[in-house]
Parts: structure tokens; C-alpha cells; sequence
């Protein structure tokens, strides 16, 4: 008797064909979404400025074929990104290979391409690196579409979609995208069109400031002319400018140095110099009585100099009186009638 009747070994095959099937399906979309691959592969390593955008599994391209995955991303000496990668066996690489991160799609997706740029004098060995020299990063679509801005504004979000997509294809030097590209923007000619009125105002309005400017041409030419006397003298006189400059700098050092020396003893003279003023303020009546004096003493002892660079004192007139107590016991006195002291 046998162990499995006909239907039920005819329904075992079917499940058995069934798992294989399902297997080697699921196999394929494992290797397909994880990009494995089971052939022999070399590794090497490319630096880049900027690798923003790259990650683990990304394709390296040549001529738009895949032929190896990005294994690894690291930041290394000088700021760089060192990106480890793995190609087929079969694709060699020399010292005329470049790098380039480019763009898959306007959604980030970055690959490698891998391009060569001259014949290459030596081929590069397992684990070799590509220098920052002959690679690429992507293109900075930030700076970009900034440019685009005008652009970008007069067009539709569908249309602004399709050419932003087609002018990183452009710049990126992938396909035949410029006759698209031109086809885009036709909306922008037809908006210049429209605005044709306020484009000829403008251009009226350069053109009379550009007529104002003409009318000065003979003082525009001569501004310009003493500004270049202006730079060629200054620049005939460098070697005397940048020495000023060096005796202005040890100017300054040695004026610091004289202030750090002078800074306690001119502390001490303003603090005296305070006391004094004070000392003039109190007294300021004398001072006053004495400075509306002082021009007849000083006629009166003008007189005394006038034989030479001395002064002669006479005695022409003396009175005293001398006391004890409150009596006075004398009253001496002396008078000279000569000449010298008759003077007024």
C-alpha cells in the first residue's frame, strides 16, 4: 500500500513548487532593494569636499550603469568625507578616474559616477584612494534655485516641479534635457511680453540717467583720471607708507611705555595740582587785590632799575615812634632833601 495516495502527493508537489516559487521571489527583491551582489568585487575609497546626500548602498555608476554599492561614509583629516565603496571585479580604475556625486532625483537620492578624464599611467590597487583632487560633490541646488528665483515665480508648481528636475539634469551634464528646458520656460517669455510697457519705461529712464552722464563726461574723465593719479601714487609710495606704518607702531609700543612709567608720578601732580587750585580759590580775594596793585609797585620799581640790571634804594624819608607801655618815649625822624628824593 503506498504511503501517499495520488491527490495528496499531487498537492505536495504543488506546495513544494509553491515555496520555491515564493522563495526565490523573495530572494530577488532582497537582493534587488539591498543591492547585494554575489560576484567578486574590489574596494576602494574616493574623498570628497562635501558628501551630503550619500549613504550606504547607494550606486556607483559608470556611464549610468551600475557596477558597485557604497559600503561606507566617514569624516577623516581636514574636515573631508572619505567614502568607502565596492565595484565589480571587472571595472578597473587608474589615476585618470574622477568621482562625482550626482543626483538621482529631486528627492535627495545621491550616486557616484565614476568617469575618466585622460588615459590613466597607473591602475589602482585594492583599497586605493581617489583624492579630493579628481572628485566632484553634488551640485548645490540651494545656490541654484536661488538663481532661479525670478524664474521659479512666474511659472506654475507643476511646471516649476518638471524644470527643476531638468536644469539639475543639465547642470549635472546627463542627457539632451535643453530642448525641455527651453520648451519650460516659454512661459517666462510670454510674462516678459506683458510686462513689455514697464520695460520700456525702464529703459527710458536709463537712458536719461545715461544722457546726464554724458553731459559730465569731461568731469566723469577727469574723476577718473585723478583717481588713477590717485592709486598710481599711492602705489609708487608704498614702500614709504608701509615704513610709516612700522615707525607709527613702534610710536605707539614706546608711547605706552612712557604712559606705564609716567602713570603713578602724573597721578600724584593732578592730586597736588587739585590742592593748589583750591588753595588759589581761597584766597582769590588777595589774589585779586594784589594783581590791581601790582602795575603801580611794578612802575615804582622800574624806576629804582634804571641804571642798569640792579636796583638802588635811598633813604630819603624816616619817622618812627618809640614806646613803653602805652607812652611814647621818642618819636625819632630823618629827611634828606636831595634830588633823587624830590622825584614824583
Amino acid at each position: 500500500m503506498p504511503l501517499l495516495d495520488k491527490k495528496t502527493s499531487g498537492d505536495l508537489v504543488r506546495l513544494l513548487i509553491f515555496m520555491l516559487t515564493t522563495g526565490l521571489a523573495t530572494g530577488l527583491l532582497v537582493l534587488t532593494i539591498g543591492n547585494l551582489s554575489f560576484g567578486a568585487t574590489t574596494t576602494y575609497k574616493a574623498q570628497f569636499a562635501d558628501a551630503t546626500g550619500v549613504v550606504s548602498g547607494d550606486d556607483i555608476r559608470v556611464a549610468g550603469v551600475k557596477v558597485g554599492t557604497v559600503q561606507d561614509i566617514e569624516v577623516v583629516e581636514d574636515n573631508r568625507a572619505l567614502v568607502t565603496f565596492t565595484v565589480d571585479a571587472d571595472t578597473k580604475l587608474d589615476d585618470a578616474t574622477h568621482a562625482t556625486i550626482r543626483f538621482r532625483n529631486l528627492i535627495g537620492q545621491r550616486y557616484i559616477a565614476l568617469t575618466q578624464e585622460g588615459n590613466g599611467d597607473a591602475e589602482l590597487e585594492e583599497g586605493d584612494t581617489i583624492p579630493v583632487s579628481r572628485t566632484q560633490p553634488a551640485l548645490d541646488l540651494t545656490v541654484l534655485f536661488n538663481g532661479f528665483k525670478p524664474l521659479f515665480e512666474a511659472l506654475s508648481p507643476d511646471d516649476i516641479n518638471k524644470l527643476s528636475y531638468e536644469i539639475v539634469q543639465v547642470f549635472q551634464g546627463e542627457g539632451s534635457t535643453v530642448e525641455s528646458l527651453l520648451s519650460s520656460t516659454a512661459s517666462l517669455t510670454s510674462t516678459l511680453a506683458s510686462r513689455d510697457q514697464v520695460i520700456g519705461e525702464l529703459l527710458d529712464n536709463l537712458s536719461y540717467v545715461l544722457d546726464r552722464v554724458a553731459d559730465r563726461d569731461d568731469q566723469l574723465t577727469d574723476l577718473i583720471a585723478s583717481f588713477r593719479n590717485l592709486v598710481g601714487g599711492l602705489k609708487d609710495d608704498r614702500e614709504a607708507i608701509l615704513s610709516s606704518l612700522d615707525g607709527i607702531s613702534e610710536l605707539a609700543v614706546a608711547t605706552a611705555g612712557l604712559v606705564d612709567e609716567i602713570h603713578e608720578p602724573l597721578v600724584r601732580d593732578i592730586k597736588e595740582a587739585r590742592q593748589f587750585v583750591e588753595l588759589l580759590d581761597r584766597n582769590k580775594g588777595e589774589i585779586d587785590r594784589v594783581l590791581q596793585v601790582a602795575p603801580l609797585k611794578i612802575n615804582k620799581f622800574g624806576r629804582t632799575g634804571i641804571y642798569g640790571s640792579w636796583f638802588n634804594f635811598y633813604l630819603c624819608h624816616f619817622k618812627a615812634k618809640v614806646r613803653i607801655g602805652n607812652n611814647v618815649i621818642a618819636e625819632p625822624a630823618y629827611s634828606v632833601g636831595a634830588d633823587r628824593c624830590s622825584l614824583p
